[in-house]
């Protein structure tokens, strides 16, 4: 089973479930504090999943109803916002695009912003790219990432957990952003510093999202040119309110 929304969830299962997250001070266990030991709470919390995606193809570990935390006290996580362990559709449809169009991604330097569970840097690798950088600020994230790399038998990315937005461009043929564009403030960050990275570095950037206010009604919008759509599967479109398909778009800031 995968789930569906954005950071501003958009699903009957997800929404609750994260808002419990966030109206919960959580605690912070000094025993969960080594990459070792975020990896078993990892394996231990999460389903391995992704079969009934826009790319069963993609092994990846996720919440689903079956996990502890899909019922358990909110309090009791230890960690940020579990935004990694959901599979949102805007990434699902760039994952998709990446894998129907393999030579996009052979033989360049990607970068996955925002990448959460790592599932565009997966495919980006399972495509040829020579070098991924997954990058997202939460550093659970960069776990999950790697143990979803070793679950599709692939050697880790690069995982950054800084914030790359607003940084120096560096030497990306590719930038990935899937499900990025949900709030005005974050769009319009992105939107001046893509446009740096594309005219200093020739970047390309493909984007993902499923067509939410906050995408359709920025600006940012009348600058993409659409590449593909793609229906969202039975059980994606039943946790989503409104939501039948996802895009993926690339950037032309000259139109």
């Amino acid at each position: 089973m995968t789930m569906s929304g954005l950071l501003t969830p958009q699903s009957r299962n997800v929404k609750v479930f994260i808002k419990a997250f966030r109206q919960t001070r959580r605690a912070r266990y000094s025993s969960i504090s080594s990459q070792l030991n975020i990896r078993s709470f990892i394996s231990e919390n999460t389903e391995i999943a992704g079969e009934q995606s826009l790319t069963p193809e993609i092994k990846l570990r996720l919440f689903t109803p079956n996990c502890r935390f899909w019922r358990e006290r909110p309090e009791l996580w230890p960690f940020d916002d579990p935004y990694w362990a959901i599979y949102w559709p805007g990434g699902q449809a760039l994952s998709r695009y990446l894998l129907d169009n393999p030579a996009v991604c052979r033989g360049k330097t990607v970068l996955d912003l925002g990448s959460g569970c790592g599932a565009s840097a997966i495919a980006a690798k399972l495509c040829g790219a020579v070098h991924v950088v997954a990058n997202d600020i939460d550093t659970v994230a960069a776990v999950a990432t790697h143990m979803n790399f070793e679950l599709n038998g692939l050697e880790p990315a690069v995982c950054l957990s800084n914030n790359m937005i607003g940084s120096q461009p560096e030497g990306f043929d590719l930038i990935l952003l899937g499900d990025m564009f949900y709030e005005e403030a974050l769009a319009t960050s992105l939107h001046n510093w893509l446009d740096r990275c594309i005219s200093t570095q020739g970047t390309k950037v493909l984007i993902g999202d499923p067509g939410r206010a906050q995408f359709d009604e920025h600006g940012i919008r009348r600058l993409l040119r659409q590449l593909a759509q793609f229906e969202l599967p039975e059980s994606v479109r039943e946790e989503n309110y409104g939501l039948t398909c996802s895009s993926v778009w690339c950037y032309r800031p000259e139109l």
